[in-house]
């Protein structure tokens, strides 16, 4: 059985509630791959295994109520919830994720939360940082809102559209030429990875 096949034989309720689920928790503050199931997702409404505006919907929907969830408890639990979380996960909650989390919010106030939205650390912060930091939930709702749909249905449509594209420029090309751009894609997210740290 190949991939595809498999794929097109998991009923397309349990890919919208896994994506819906999976960014939701991420947005409620525990690190999960949010993005790359949203993008998996998007991939397969590309080839026609679900609908793309199902899948962002989800994923909006998912967002949202995963950041007001993640509010709440940051507002309730305050600083003291990230200093255990710090001690148990320092690699995602330690002194200095969380303080440049809390430079950037005090420095941006609620367009924090919505930018945050569109980088891996902040997406995870946002929600409970918020609420730590006691931001009005109103304006978080907003920017909260406006975020989830904003990075939720733009990545949605943009990789359901590069799939589309991708797929017939793929049907064209040999195997060959398919496995060097697949090199060309690895060496280059690595490139830019490091970058990106240094």
């Amino acid at each position: 059985m190949g991939l595809e096949h498999w794929l097109q034989s998991i009923p397309d309720l349990w890919i919208y509630v896994v994506v819906g689920l999976v960014i939701g928790v991420e947005s409620l503050g525990i690190p999960l791959p949010g993005e790359i199931v949203l993008v998996s997702a998007s991939l397969m409404a590309a080839k026609g295994i679900v609908d793309p505006l199902l899948v962002g919907g989800c994923a909006t929907a998912g967002a949202i109520v995963g950041d007001s969830i993640g509010f709440s408890i940051g507002h309730r639990g305050g600083q003291g919830l990230f200093d255990r979380l710090g001690r148990r996960f320092p690699r995602h909650f330690g002194p200095g994720h969380v303080g440049r989390a809390k430079a950037l919010f005090r420095r941006w106030g609620v367009w924090a939360v919505f930018f945050g939205r569109f980088v891996a650390l902040l997406r995870i912060l946002a929600g409970p940082l918020a609420g730590a930091l006691h931001l009005p939930y109103w304006r978080f709702l907003a920017a909260n809102v406006l975020g989830a749909i904003l990075w939720a249905g733009g990545t949605t449509a943009v990789v359901y559209y590069l799939g589309v594209a991708a797929e017939r420029w793929l049907k064209q090309l040999s195997w060959a030429a398919l496995a060097l751009v697949v090199v060309f894609g690895l060496v280059t997210m690595v490139w830019v990875r490091r970058r990106a740290r240094s």
